[in-house]
């Protein structure tokens, strides 16, 4: 598994947990900056999907 996705994955649990303290504190910054970091680490994640598909295809 390439560290992308690990990675992305993490992201995507901490901007979670931050979109959820937002909307529960009404603080609608953190809500946002939760959203965009969920956001970003969905992205890193497919990126390394492709990463790794790319190697099984290549074989290494």
């Amino acid at each position: 598994m390439d560290k992308d996705r690990i990675e992305g994955s993490a992201h995507q649990a901490k901007g979670k947990l931050k979109e959820v303290a937002g909307k529960a504190t009404g603080d609608a910054k953190t809500a946002a900056e939760g959203t965009a970091e969920k956001t970003a680490g969905k992205v890193q994640n497919t990126i390394g999907g492709l990463k790794d598909a790319v190697k099984k295809t290549v074989g290494h």
